[in-house]
């Protein structure tokens, strides 16, 4: 049913993918069936317990089930005899064991208008995710949490392959800054203006999938294909609730400016009319009090908060832009910097501070200017650009 977070990861409608060795569809899984082979593929959480299919003379030899439900023990018994493995879904968790894709803002949102946000798909989770130990669970926890991440990692790499092959090499940008600021603020609109040029540009638009600066930049892209005027009243329709903390009225204005404003419809064909329109968002429920971001058009929600930053700034490779923020924006401004100077995933788009007064409040500048200077592959001081100007941050990012 629409807006079941479960629904895409346990079966149903949704289209075939090009991935040849994974099936994440009970279509596909059925396709694969009638040729009575399923040896060597990757079945990826699908409700198999539903209309079980008839596995009597299928070729199971070195499949790997997992996160799937079957119809029974004896199933999973005969399964692995002939060859199978099976890794089983983690039973009274409210999240699944193997997402076999991302998340969609309806998805996380799910249960807000019956519960509010005590009731949302997104709560419930973190609602879990506190009880089970939070950042040191039990090793039950533990594995079911790093299973359903690695479903992620897994979607993401899908999702983006996809992007490229629509857009090409063009460079993800990431938007990041502080998760506080608040709606409406001349910080906030100068973020949701730049990743909407940017997202207009043709520039996937990145963020920690948080409020405040991330929520500007999603917010921005979903408003891609629509006028400056539209954004800047959607702005002020959401910042008549400009603090996260207030968590109801906060989401509630966010779902409103969705439904004033819906996405195209090729936003909900597939994943990059989704990618394009809203842009991608990482966040994480070790930061789960915050409310989710509901403008970006795919999430990849981890449990693991450092998986999560490193994939950010790893697919950020057309640059990043740091708006105002504090002990959270500088640790991603330094982690960055530490791949740009090792060039550990490739050569490194410029890193653009926006907010002139902000930036030389803190040394960042002067910490990273002679740090790049002596990079092994050269020196990308160069890369640094601190400005005011929407104008300046565009050419800085290479988009004229």
């Amino acid at each position: 049913m629409p807006g079941d977070p479960l629904q895409s990861v346990f079966g149903g409608d949704v289209p075939f993918d090009a991935t040849a060795f994974e099936i994440e569809s009970r279509a596909e899984f059925d396709t694969h069936l009638t040729k009575r082979s399923l040896a060597g593929l990757i079945v990826l959480g699908l409700r198999l317990d539903e209309q079980p299919p008839d596995f009597a003379g299928v070729d199971v030899r070195d499949t790997l089930f997992v996160g799937c439900r079957l119809a029974g023990p004896e199933v999973e018994i005969d399964l692995i005899r002939r060859g199978a493995h099976l890794v089983p879904p983690f039973a009274a968790r409210p999240y699944p064991t193997h997402p076999a894709h991302l998340y969609t803002p309806e998805d996380l949102a799910a249960g807000f208008a019956q519960d509010n946000f005590a009731g949302m798909y997104d709560t419930c989770v973190y609602d879990h995710f506190l009880t089970h130990g939070g950042a040191a669970p039990d090793l039950r926890e533990a594995i079911a949490q790093r299973l359903h991440d690695a479903g992620i990692d897994n979607a993401l790499g899908k999702a983006l392959a996809a992007w490229v092959q629509v857009h090409g090499a063009r460079g993800a940008v990431g938007i990041m800054g502080g998760h506080a600021e608040p709606r409406g603020s001349a910080a906030y609109r100068m973020a949701a203006t730049l990743a909407w040029r940017l997202a207009d540009a043709g520039r996937l638009i990145v963020t920690g999938g948080g409020p405040g600066v991330m929520e500007a930049a999603n917010l921005g892209a979903y408003f891609a294909d629509r006028t400056a005027d539209e954004l800047a009243a959607a702005i002020d329709q959401l910042a008549v609730a400009p603090d996260f903390r207030d968590h109801d009225p906060f989401t509630a204005a966010a779902l409103a400016v969705r439904a004033a404003y819906p996405a195209p419809e090729s936003a909900a064909g597939d994943v990059v009319g989704r990618l394009t329109h809203g842009g991608l968002a990482l966040p994480t429920w070790l930061y789960g009090h915050e409310p989710a971001n509901l403008f970006a058009g795919q999430i990849g929600k981890y449990f693991s908060n450092a998986v999560r930053e490193d994939s950010i700034l790893r697919l950020s490779r057309g640059g990043i832009v740091f708006a105002p923020g504090w002990a959270g924006t500088v640790q991603e401004v330094f982690q960055a910097a530490t791949k740009t100077f090792y060039r550990t995933d490739g050569p490194s788009g410029a890193f653009v501070f926006l907010g002139v007064e902000h930036w030389s409040a803190l040394p960042v500048e002067a910490l990273l200017r002679p740090l790049l200077a002596r990079s092994p592959h050269g020196d990308q001081s160069d890369l640094l650009v601190v400005t005011d100007s929407l104008d300046e941050a565009m050419a800085a990012l290479a988009i004229v």
